[in-house]
This record gives structure tokens, sequence and C-alpha cells, in this order.
């Protein structure tokens, strides 16, 4: 069961009841709309006043909610409603014009009021089912900031265009460890910065899956736990550094739940969107770039198509890396400055962010971990992995294409330091994301684990292993992972 959370929004307050997801307005409107339809079976005496009152609480409701911005799975509510209406009106209004009351026979009347019960119950199911993402409480003692930042590579000309003089930008939204804020202080918007930018970023996301907008218009009106420059947590020691890139298509925010996670815990995320690549990219300016990775349709074309992506995301996660260590030379990552141990740096990625991520690794040893969230090895198997590698996998199928274990456990079995793999039960592709939060609860795309468990155990395995390798610390890793899944360990000298 999720807890009420807040939601600021234009000063209001607002909140998601524990379980319901629906606002306790939404929640009105239901229960005055099941009113409407209950009125009609009962005694004649008591049909006016639970009319009346029905009436007294769905009409306001419905008023605030179409002023403040209605989701859509309201409207089969209203529509429910609106039928019943009549029917539950009609005996109070011929009474009251003296006329006699009149009321259909049971069973006549009894398909209709089922068929109005069913209108009605789907806006909570479908609440329920394309829920505004609620993000549980980071568990670690700091709170946490968020900024976002832009740079662009003077040296690197951007291959997505045919402009001599484009140079490769990317956005850099930083997740960090900061001081507890005043009650009452506007959290982070998901998605976004703003509501603009989070609506453009939500229908880009629900396009690239197929699916129309609208069925996931709650998902930008979430907020998260972290506050827009908030200042950074005393004490005056550095923090170690994680960089992540989101998988095909993905962008910055689609990991929102586990960076606020490792931010509370004494962690810097910065996580990159890939201009032509993510689903949707905000610049500074204004302009939106969209992508443009499409499948040719040809596995081996593909293939080559994935290799390239996958370098030019490299290319970026080494960027972004190399601002980080002089971060104060621009102001853009304001309070961090001198806070940053960028001797201490993981570097992760989901889907082909993974993939990045392994290259990544293997090109720069400025990074001292690596972790994979079920990120298909493209690119050159070279030179080897000389760090600790942590790569989560959901469970190998026949329908799994075939050369993706093979690929994975080449690239850990070649590593000369130890590496982990970890088959999560009950995981899917997305189970790695934030998409359990707001997807529909079905299996084959967000897993079996839950809208609460999954974060948790991405978030638990990540940390464990990063305590471990940037921190030092003496934990049993192996014992931690196993805990979660099927655990296979890559020592050095190839055995498991």
């Amino acid at each position: 069961m999720w807890p009420g959370v807040p939601r600021r929004e234009d000063g209001r307050v607002t909140e998601i009841i524990a379980g319901l997801y629906l606002s306790p307005l939404e929640l009105l409107a239901v229960l005055g709309a099941v009113a409407l339809v209950v009125a009609r079976w009962l005694p004649g005496a008591a049909r006016p006043r639970v009319t009346l009152a029905a009436g007294v609480v769905l009409v306001p409701a419905a008023i605030v909610l179409s002023v403040t911005g209605m989701r859509w799975q309201m409207a089969p509510v209203l529509a429910g409603a609106a039928v019943a209406a009549p029917f539950a009106l009609s005996p109070w209004l011929r009474r009251r014009a003296g006329r006699p009351a009149w009321r259909a026979r049971w069973w006549l009347a009894l398909p209709g009021s089922a068929a109005c019960v069913g209108l009605i119950a789907t806006g909570p199911v479908a609440a329920w089912a394309f829920p505004v993402p609620v993000f549980s409480e980071p568990s670690g003692r700091f709170a946490v900031g968020t900024r976002v930042v832009q740079w662009t590579d003077p040296h690197r000309p951007e291959s997505f265009t045919a402009d001599p003089h484009d140079r490769r930008t990317v956005v850099v939204q930083l997740w960090y460890p900061a001081r507890k804020s005043p009650a009452g202080t506007p959290r982070a918007r998901y998605l976004g910065r703003t509501e603009h930018e989070a609506r453009i970023v939500s229908g880009a996301l629900a396009r690239g899956a197929g699916l129309p907008g609208f069925l996931v218009d709650g998902v930008p009106r979430a907020y998260t736990h972290a506050v827009f420059d908030a200042p950074v947590a005393g004490g005056g020691g550095r923090f170690p550094v994680v960089l992540f890139s989101p998988g095909s298509g993905g962008v910055r925010t689609q990991n929102t739940a586990w960076a606020e996670e490792l931010a509370s815990h004494g962690y810097v995320v910065a996580a990159l969107d890939h201009p032509y690549d993510s689903a949707a990219v905000v610049l500074a300016d204004g302009r939106t770039i969209r992508s443009r990775t499409t499948s040719s349709g040809d596995r081996d074309e593909d293939g080559r198509l994935a290799a390239r992506w996958t370098a030019v995301r490299a290319a970026d996660l080494r960027f972004v890396l190399t601002r980080l260590e002089h971060p104060g030379r621009d102001g853009a990552a304001g309070p961090l400055a001198g806070r940053l141990d960028t001797g201490r740096v993981a570097v992760t990625g989901h889907s082909m962010g993974g993939a990045a991520a392994l290259q990544a690794a293997r090109q720069d040893r400025r990074f001292d971990a690596v972790i994979d969230l079920d990120g298909y090895p493209h690119g050159p198997a070279s030179p080897a992995l000389r760090r600790p590698a942590l790569a989560l996998t959901q469970a190998i199928t026949p329908a799994t294409d075939p050369d993706y274990l093979p690929r994975l456990t080449s690239a850990l079995e070649h590593s000369t330091a130890t590496s982990y793999r970890l088959t999560v039960p009950g995981a899917a592709h997305l189970t790695f994301m934030d998409g359990p939060l707001y997807l529909p609860p079905v299996p084959s795309v967000v897993g079996s684990l839950g809208r609460v468990e999954s974060p948790r155990v991405v978030a638990a395995t990540t940390l464990a292993f990063l305590d471990a390798t940037l921190r030092h610390r003496p934990v049993d890793l192996a014992g931690v992972l196993s805990a979660h899944g099927d655990l296979t360990v890559h020592h050095p000298d190839g055995t498991r």
C-alpha cells in the first residue's frame, strides 16, 4: 500500500489516496456517482435525501476537477452519473411538482443500474492501471536536491545532423545529497522542469511505446521527493558519482526513483538525455529534439546501427565525466562545486544505456565500476573490462535473443575484476526503470514484482554493489545479491 503523498502544483496540494490511486476529489466524484445509482433502489423516504447528498458531493467535485485538470479516468465516472441522474431525480421532481411518483419495474431497471455501475467502476480501475506515479520516500539519511544542466562539447560534431558547425550537446540532470528543505517547499516535477516539458516528454514516451498519449496523462502530473537547487548537504565531504544512460528512446528521468534513493545514501547521480536518441529532449532555448533512432527491420543493419548509437552514448558519458571533474568552471553545477569525488565514479545504464556503460568503462579508466541494467552488449568486445561490473537481467527464456546471454557472459568473463550477473525472478525489461510505477501491472511488460518491490530490488542490489566497489565497505556482496535472485560470480581467474 502506498501512503498518501502530497503533490504541489500552483500552490495547491492534492493527495493520492493509499492504494486507490485516486485523489480525494476523484474519490468523492466516484462515491457521488455510485450514490446516484443506488438511490433508485432505496425506499421512497430515503431516496430524495440520498439523491440530494449525491448531487452535493458530485457536482462540486466535478467542477473543481474540471478547473484544476481532470484525468481521463474520470470520464466514464461522470458518464455513468449522467445516465443515472435522470432516473434518480425523476421521482423526486415529480413528487415536488405534485405528480405521482413513477419508478420502472426492477427487472427493467436492474440492467441499466448494472451498466451504470460498470461504467463508473471503469474509472477507478483505469486509475489503478494508469496511475499518477507515486515515489516512495528515499530511505537514506539525506534529503535530495536536483539540478539540470546543459553542456556542449566543442570538439565533437553532432553526428545526427548535416550541419558541420553543429556540436554535440547533452542535457544532464543531477540528483545529490541535500539539506532538508522547509515544510511546504515545492518538489521537483517528474519528467521535466516545467509542466510543459513534462507533457512533451510524456507524450513522446507514449508514442515510442505505441500508446495514445492520453493513457499516461497522469505521469506528467507527478512530483518527486527532490527539490530543485536545494542546498547541498553539510559536512564538507565529497560524494561518489554515478553516471546513468537511459534505454533507447528513454529519457534522463526514467530512473528517478532509483536516482533519488542513491542520492539519499550519499551519491551524486548524473543522468543524461542523449539528443536524437532520447524520446524528446527540451533544450535551454526551448527547442525540442526528438528521437531519430529507428529500426531498419534488418537484423544485421540494426546491429550496426545499435553499435554506432552506443558509441555516441559512451562518448557522451565520458564527456560528462570530464565536465563533472571541473563543475565550478562555468558555475553550471552550482552548489556541487568542490563536493564531487570524481576519483570514485561508476557508470550505469538501462538497456542500450547499459551497453553504453560497458563501452565507456572499457574505454576510460576513470570509471571505477559499471552497472548494466538488462542491457544487450553492443559494439566491440575489446578491450577487456578492467573494473568490477554488475549486470541485472530478467529471466532468460526461449523468447530472449539467443545472442544476449553469450555476449553478456563473455563481457563479464573477460574482465580483470570480479563481476556479477544477477537474474531477478519476476523481472521484465521495464522492471529496471520507473515503468512499474505508472504502467499497468502486466508481467510481460513490467514484471510481477509490483510497484513497491520493483524499485526496491533495483536500488538495494545496486547500492550494495556501489558501497562495495566505490566505498570499499566490508560487505558480503555475493550474499546480499543472491538474496534477490540467481547470482553468477565471474572471477578474474575464470572461475565461477
